[in-house]
């Protein structure tokens, strides 16, 4: 299984770059991370943009970029808070069926409704607001971090 994490944004700080990196290249083959950076919409200075039209272009752009015959998951702040434990199950759940896993991140206006309308599930990483260049350091983690407890790796100790 592949997870593919597309994420809206291509201009990301080194820290964001260094702290991605570094958990994707942690996780083995079976559940490799393969991140696709999506262009953000062009957002003017100085004017007032028409954020429906921003996102709904960014969301046209995302799902066509999810590969063929994947599990569609939505980040956002609506969707099922996971604790460790059951977002190892879950995980365990993706392996079993072996399909790949496209995870969506939108953008700093967020998601546009239409990918949450077609993902078959939506995670929410905390009751926060978190900077979206964030979520992709920490989507790494948490499943690098589900991984080591499915496979009582040392890592997470909980």
């Amino acid at each position: 299984m592949k997870i593919h994490l597309l994420a809206i944004g291509t201009r990301m700080p080194d820290w964001v770059k260094a702290g991605y990196a570094d958990y994707a290249a942690r996780l083995p083959r079976e559940c490799a991370l393969n991140l696709v950076e999506i262009p953000a919409a062009r957002r003017g200075q100085g004017q007032n943009p028409d954020l429906t039209r921003l996102m709904r272009d960014e969301g046209e752009r995302l799902l066509a970029a999810v590969p063929s015959g994947s599990r569609l998951l939505a980040l956002d702040e609506r969707g099922r808070h996971w604790d460790t434990a059951e977002l190892a199950a879950q995980l365990a759940g993706w392996l079993r069926e072996g399909r790949d896993l496209s995870l969506l991140v939108g953008g700093p206006d967020g998601l546009d409704p239409v990918c949450r309308g077609r993902a078959e599930q939506l995670w929410a990483l905390s009751r926060l607001t978190l900077p979206h260049p964030l979520v992709r350091v920490l989507v790494a983690e948490q499943l690098y971090r589900a991984w080591s407890l499915l496979h009582h790796h040392p890592y997470h100790r909980a």
